[in-house]
């Protein structure tokens, strides 16, 4: 199923997520750090949901209080709360 999830708080502008059997099939974002994101998106493909947000979870960029992986973890989070 394909999920839309706009971050708070980050350069990118929207986070495209297909999830299969709790599992991240492909991740695209709008706007951020290109390259960085591009990267952290090959890295996601084949995790299961709880795997991402374990990893993603908290971390921050620079002094903000959150950063794109950590916006991710809660798209999945959320995701996962309207899944059940």
């Amino acid at each position: 199923m394909t999920y839309e999830y706009t971050p708070r708080g980050v350069c990118s502008q929207k986070m495209i997520l297909d999830i299969e059997d709790n599992v991240v099939k492909s991740l695209k974002v709008l706007g951020g750090c290109n390259g960085n994101l591009q990267g952290i998106s090959k890295l996601v493909e084949g995790l299961s949901v709880d795997e991402v947000i374990k990893r993603l979870e908290g971390i921050r960029c620079g002094m903000k209080p959150t950063s794109c992986p950590d916006q991710l973890a809660s798209a999945l989070k959320l995701i996962k709360e309207e899944s059940k």
